[in-house]
């Protein structure tokens, strides 16, 4: 079996990560400083910290922040798992697993095609199957070379009082797919810095990993579990442009003698193919048990137009929609622009709003 399982370049903002992962022969040193586009490759993941003075000039420093593991292909990370994120690159610790329904229309597509259908008509069905993700903190440090490429402040709650509009978010929060982590250890008793760290662990060198789950953790998980549960996962990929969302229900507000549903929906969209595109236009459908109907079309989203490249292949951003039902269906279409300046349409996979049926009052702050 050979020793180095993958080795592979992450370019994220300005930052970029080169890792080599070892099975057989143990684990490589994982560094951080700084780099910048065309950083070279090498046998451990570098980022770059820039020193300077009056009298001397800028220098690069290597800073060792742990050694790699080798990722789980079977079974669940627990919490406390120091990790690299393996696609916007990031450094984070996991703080427990969500159990999701993950409905791939790319793999019915694939068995709707196998199967006999000789006028090649009818409704492919997706069938859900159970993924981990995981809810974890992100390093504060890597916040500013990320924000390009993923919010740092995606996940958001309704405040409780008389502005039926107004969220708050969580900085740093965030959810990652199982084959998004790369595990690493360190020898650091904070090794992530970010303000809830130590309120949420404790180090204890006698447990693998050594940070435990203090008691507020387990009480902030089971006070806002329903406005952070993820249940179900979206995906489809069309023309090599992956697109997953996430919905989450955030909870009911009284506006003007009606109750207005809130969701909040996380949106990735990943280039599997080396040609460069660009994000252009976002074209929603959104259906309300109501009855209603609504079309909304715009420029870009989160006033950005990504562009997904080879480098760069990832972009995600989280919005929010409101309905005076209980209940409703997104769905649409990005349109893509290529180089020579055609266009083309990304489907948006369909996916539901679903509020909770024991309505409680969503969360107005961080509770301990």
């Amino acid at each position: 079996m050979a020793a180095c399982v993958a080795r592979r370049a992450l370019a994220v903002g300005s930052r970029w990560w080169s890792r080599s992962l070892t099975a057989a022969r143990g684990s490589r040193p994982l560094c951080a400083a700084g780099g910048a586009p065309g950083f070279p490759p090498a046998a451990t993941t570098t980022t770059q910290r820039h020193l300077s003075s009056r009298n001397r000039a800028e220098g690069k420093v290597l800073e060792t922040v742990g050694v790699f593991e080798v990722p789980k292909q079977n079974g669940k990370y627990e919490t406390g798992q120091l990790f690299l994120h393996s696609v916007f690159g990031y450094r984070g610790v996991v703080l427990f697993p969500w159990q999701a329904r993950l409905y791939d229309r790319d793999v019915a597509s694939a068995a709707s095609e196998k199967a006999e259908n000789p006028a090649g008509h009818g409704s492919k069905e997706v069938k859900g199957k159970t993924h981990t993700y995981y809810q974890v903190l992100i390093d504060a440090r890597d916040c500013p070379h990320i924000s390009q490429r993923s919010q740092t402040e995606a996940v958001t709650f309704l405040a409780n009082h008389d502005d039926s509009r107004a969220l708050y978010a969580i900085p740093g929060l965030d959810y990652v797919s199982h084959e998004d982590i790369l595990p690493y250890t360190s020898t650091d008793q904070v090794p992530i810095q970010h303000e809830l760290f130590e309120r949420f662990l404790l180090y204890d060198q006698t447990k693998a990993p050594p940070f435990v789950a203090r008691e507020t953790l387990r009480a902030w998980q089971e006070k806002n579990h329903p406005w952070l549960e993820l249940s179900d996962v979206h995906r489809e990929t069309t023309e090599n442009i992956r697109v997953t969302v996430i919905p989450f229900y955030m909870g009911m507000r009284e506006a003007q003698n009606s109750h207005v549903y809130w969701w909040r929906y996380c949106i990735r969209l990943e280039n599997l193919d080396s040609d460069v595109v660009q994000l252009r236009e976002r074209h929603w459908r959104i259906f309300s048990l109501s009855g209603t109907l609504e079309t909304v079309r715009g420029r870009g989203v989160v006033g950005r137009e990504p562009v997904l490249s080879k480098e760069q292949p990832a972009f995600q951003y989280s919005s929010h929609v409101s309905l005076q039902a209980s209940s409703g269906h997104m769905w649409g279409t990005f349109r893509f622009e290529r180089p020579d300046g055609s266009h083309f349409d990304v489907r948006i996979p369909p996916f539901s709003l679903e509020s909770n049926k024991d309505e409680k009052t969503p969360p107005s702050g961080l509770h301990w």
